[in-house]
């Protein structure tokens, strides 16, 4: 058997992990509901299922919620936008900076949300710039996401 450099190992896991979530958020239901059954799936209310989806899926949190001294997530400031802690290996000109904030989904229409949701597009119609995953998953679920965005404080008190 061949010996497989470190390197090329984290790649292959990386992809593998990459291709999970973009296999998960183009399904029209969740693993969760799927597993608990049809009847579980139907009663998930659109806010829920885009509370999964944000959460637990895409984890939207680990780029859009401020991080504390200890670099632990900022429960008080969820998901109200945060600079970009990770780096790209290599120089990318059009690397993101700052994720912008989500909660409350202020500033943007439905339409905005479903083009960066459903097409990969920022809402001026230009293509995401990374770190930003590009999903093209399906209307049902951009509107969950947006409908749980919705839900949230645009913004919340100082603690």
């Amino acid at each position: 058997m061949k010996k497989i450099h470190r390197w090329a190992f984290y790649a292959v896991i990386s992809l593998a992990a990459s291709a999970a979530v973009s296999s998960l958020l183009s399904r029209g239901s969740s693993a969760a509901a799927q597993q608990k059954g049809p009847a579980a799936a139907a009663a998930q209310s659109p806010v829920e299922r885009g509370k999964y989806l944000v959460e637990d899926v895409a984890m939207c949190q680990e780029c859009h919620t401020p991080r504390d001294s200890s670099g632990n997530l900022d429960q008080s400031r969820w998901l109200q936008g945060a600079p970009i802690w990770i780096m790209p290996v290599h120089a990318t000109s059009n690397w993101a900076m700052r994720a912008p904030g989500l909660a409350g989904f202020q500033g943007f229409t439905d339409e905005q949300g479903d083009m960066v949701l459903e097409k990969g597009r920022d809402p001026n119609g230009l293509p995401i710039q990374p770190p930003m995953h590009i999903y093209h998953m399906n209307h049902a679920d951009a509107q969950a996401i947006i409908a749980y965005l919705r839900s949230l404080p645009g913004a919340y008190p100082n603690q």
